[in-house]
């Protein structure tokens, strides 16, 4: 079940760490150079279910390269829909929980928007989240930015949650405006590396759900060998008041969400290529 404990709980509400905008840069111990402590953060919040194993800190950082037509959070596009946050104040924020995180058996997951947008930022936050901190760490990403995380960044990653939109370049290209290829060679790259995939794909009425583009993602994600859960995501339309609110055009409004028997079936096809489908 999927609880939620905070909602997208923005920089600098109320229980949140204030900002501290004459900090300097500070370089983590283990660091072999000097990184810069300032992102652009949208919120953080504390979540179940839905970001990784157990519960998890999720900070959400702010910008994205895509344009996803079904987005749930058109809010984090744009770097400065977010506010400049310290490294040290949101690892100060995620320190206040992390007893009752592990003993939960989660972590931390940093997402967005596009968290290898801010590769830097990212992998400080990882870093820290990691070792000075001692949680599970995840990365939440498209990995069309696959390329900017660089090795040092993915060893601070126990986790990478990917999502793949379509196998169809075309229907890729009209969901995202973006190419798949990029994506795909992050994910042979992380397969190479022996990192854990939870591998995500939005199942759509009329856009992604063809039977043949199912299978090609689940082909794909079968023959990589470190796939190891499938979440079958059916498409919803929580953030079109987000879209409304941003004088944004939703162009899915009047699209279905999907039936239980076509999420089963698009489960089944993965669950062919020997995943586990949720």
């Amino acid at each position: 079940m999927t609880v939620l404990f905070g909602t997208n709980i923005p920089v600098g509400a109320a229980n949140a760490v204030p900002v501290s905008p004459g900090r300097s840069p500070r370089t983590p111990a283990a660091a072999a150079t000097q990184r810069p402590s300032e992102g652009s953060v949208h919120s953080w919040d504390l979540s179940t279910g839905v970001d990784g194993p157990g519960t998890r800190f999720v900070t959400f950082l702010a910008g994205c390269p895509l344009a996803c037509l079904y987005c749930h959070n058109p809010d984090t596009l744009r770097m400065r829909n977010g506010r400049r946050t310290s490294a040290d104040d949101v690892i100060a924020e995620a320190g206040k929980y992390t007893r009752f995180i592990t003993a939960s058996g989660g972590g931390a997951t940093i997402s967005g928007g596009e968290p290898l947008l801010q590769p830097v930022f990212a992998g400080e936050l990882l870093h820290r989240m990691k070792h000075d901190l001692g949680l599970h760490t995840a990365l939440d990403t498209s990995g069309f930015l696959g390329a900017r995380a660089a090795d040092a960044l993915l060893r601070d990653v126990d986790l990478v949650l990917l999502d793949i939109k379509s196998w169809d370049r075309e229907t890729y290209q009209r969901v995202t405006g973006r190419p798949l290829e990029p994506t795909l060679d992050f994910a042979r790259r992380l397969a190479g590396l022996g990192k854990e995939v939870h591998l995500r794909f939005v199942l759509v009425p009329g856009l992604t759900d063809a039977r043949e583009n199912v299978e090609g993602v689940a082909a794909f994600a079968g023959g990589l060998g470190n796939v190891s859960r499938v979440d079958v995501l059916p498409f919803h339309k929580l953030g079109e008041s987000k879209w409304d609110a941003l004088g944004m055009e939703f162009s899915l409004r009047d699209t279905p969400s999907p039936t239980g028997e076509q999420i089963a079936e698009a489960k089944a096809v993965f669950a062919a290529r020997g995943l586990t489908a949720v």
